[in-house]
């Protein structure tokens, strides 16, 4: 080997060297980097995260209370619509309820073979009771009526208000006619037990007509209308009666000649015949009255549904926008924080950002959290002698900072002496602060806001105004609604929910007091005026 070549091969392995000796340095130098990472995480992971991390469950129980109050909502319509299937007065089913159970007891008799009977029953001298004792008696005797009939039949039958005086019975599945006649005759002497209702004695009687599937009709309009005529045959006969559609029981039971009536004339037939066609009339229009009444109720519910379908997928986009917005800056911030460990200040200013994000955060979960109890109404308060000035200078420390960012002048004007009120001290302050904060909020750089003070006899007026963008004619009604907020109010930064102004109405009214939105018009700001009852000297 030549000696050039052995200078060369020296000179290599001493290049070597000094590679492997520079690269233990670049890796001694990234292990520190790690540990100086590792640092860094954990100071944000200790604090900052996990504050993130509780922020984020406290979205998610929101979110799931929303989804509660929806289905609160559903049970709630629900609920309206059977209660819409009842009498109004004797909580008994109505008519449509009433037929949609007939035809199918009907339909359970045909399969069954069993017999199935209508009671058509009248009430006896019930308009002069009407007319002697008044309305609000008769209402009670009606509901009194209702129960003891209920009380007399079974538990499978059916009481049903048909109108006025009158009740229709359902009798499901019966072997024989006949048990139609017990049943009946039960009723007749459940109502006839003496009752007082007010100051006066009462000895209640009705008529009662029967009607039997499927001898005397297969379908509910014909057994009910020839329960109906029968009826007021045995209505002829005086009080306490009840007659079948036909003279003998069908199904080879005879009934006591007291109770059915004889076959009637055909000029009789004739005059009941007129009497039950006006009386179907009248049924027929009542029955329209309450199918288009229904109907109306039905859209209208159904349109209000909708709305608040609608309104639940506009707050969960504004919440998920909102929560979104402090996100961006805290993640450039936590990338940035790895290169700006060396600098303090700038490593100061990031971890500052982070801070003043998760604040934001943080604040809009308890705007959600209020929100949920306002609608609940389940705001905690813990009352006391409470010093007003206290509360509101409390409020304007809370919102300085936040106006002087803007440039924003503020006054305060403060009456001398006592301004005791009996309150929540942390509510109250709540109160102005969100009050302050929204007059901020919507007032440009620059703007003005005013707060005063003035003590009335009994009572003390609280007003903050400012000279912001306004509130809309058509938002003034529904300022304090929870979620709403003007569409035309485009605040850059910090928007809100739409929740602080009706924390402020549940939280005045709780201290019994009140509040109210004033505005010229657009930009011309607006007054907020608080009225809070002053504490007893």
């Amino acid at each position: 080997m030549s000696v050039g070549s052995n200078d060369a091969l020296a000179e290599g392995r001493e290049t070597l060297a000094r590679l492997g000796q520079e690269a233990d340095h670049v890796r001694a130098e990234l292990q520190h980097m790690r540990q100086a990472l590792a640092e860094v995480h954990l100071d944000i992971s200790d604090t900052r995260v996990e504050r993130l991390r509780d922020a984020n469950e406290k979205l998610v129980l929101a979110a799931l209370h929303a989804d509660t109050i929806a289905e609160t909502a559903v049970v709630k319509l629900q609920a309206l619509t059977r209660a819409s299937q009842k009498d109004v007065l004797t909580g008994t089913p109505n008519r449509m309820l009433m037929q949609d159970r007939i035809e199918n007891a009907i339909g359970m008799a045909r399969r069954h073979g069993t017999r199935v009977a209508v009671l058509f029953l009248d009430l006896d001298g019930f308009k002069q009771i009407n007319d002697r004792l008044g309305h609000a008696v008769g209402d009670e005797v009606l509901k009194l009526g209702a129960r003891r009939f209920e009380s007399a039949v079974r538990d499978c039958d059916t009481v049903s208000r048909h109108g006025g005086d009158e009740f229709l019975i359902l009798l499901a599945e019966i072997a024989e006619a006949g048990d139609a006649g017990v049943l009946a005759g039960n009723m007749l002497q459940a109502l006839a037990a003496p009752c007082r209702i007010g100051r006066q004695d009462l000895a209640l009687t009705a008529s009662i007509g029967i009607a039997i599937f499927p001898e005397d009709g297969k379908h509910a309009a014909t057994l009910v209308n020839r329960a109906d005529r029968a009826m007021y045959r045995s209505k002829r006969r005086g009080p306490g009666h009840f007659a079948f559609h036909g003279q003998r029981a069908p199904g080879g039971r005879h009934v006591s000649p007291a109770c059915v009536d004889q076959p009637a004339s055909a000029a009789d037939d004739a005059a009941t015949s007129a009497v039950v066609l006006r009386s179907q009339l009248s049924d027929m229009r009542e029955v329209n009255g309450q199918l288009v009444t229904a109907a109306l109720t039905a859209q209208d519910l159904e349109e209000h549904a909708r709305q608040a379908h609608r309104q639940q997928i506009r707050f969960m986009s504004m919440v998920a926008h909102e929560m979104r917005n402090p996100l961006t800056p805290i993640r450039i911030a936590n990338d940035m924080l790895y290169e700006a460990r060396a600098d303090e200040s700038r490593f100061a200013r990031l971890r500052g950002i982070i801070e003043g994000q998760v604040v934001h955060m943080t604040r809009l979960v308890e705007d959600l959290l209020d929100g949920a109890r306002v609608s609940t109404g389940k705001l905690r308060l813990e009352f006391g002698r409470v010093e007003l000035a206290d509360m509101i200078g409390l409020a304007v420390d809370t919102c300085s900072t936040a106006m002087a960012t803007k440039g924003q002048s503020f006054s305060l004007q403060l009456p001398p002496g006592p301004l005791e009120v009996q309150g929540d001290r942390v509510r109250l302050a709540q109160v102005f602060s969100n009050l302050l904060d929204n007059a901020s909020k919507y007032s440009p750089r620059g703007g003005a806001i005013a707060l005063s003070v003035t003590r009335h006899v009994d009572a003390i007026e609280i007003a903050v105004s400012d000279t912001g963008r306004g509130i809309a004619a058509e938002l003034l009604p529904v300022i304090f609604d929870l979620f709403v907020q003007d569409p035309d109010s485009l605040v850059s930064n910090n928007r809100g929910l739409g929740i602080g102004l009706a924390v402020v109405r549940e939280l005045v009214e709780a201290h019994g007091g009140t509040v109210v939105a004033t505005s010229p018009g657009a930009e011309l700001g607006s007054t907020f005026v608080v009225m809070l009852p002053a504490a007893a000297a």
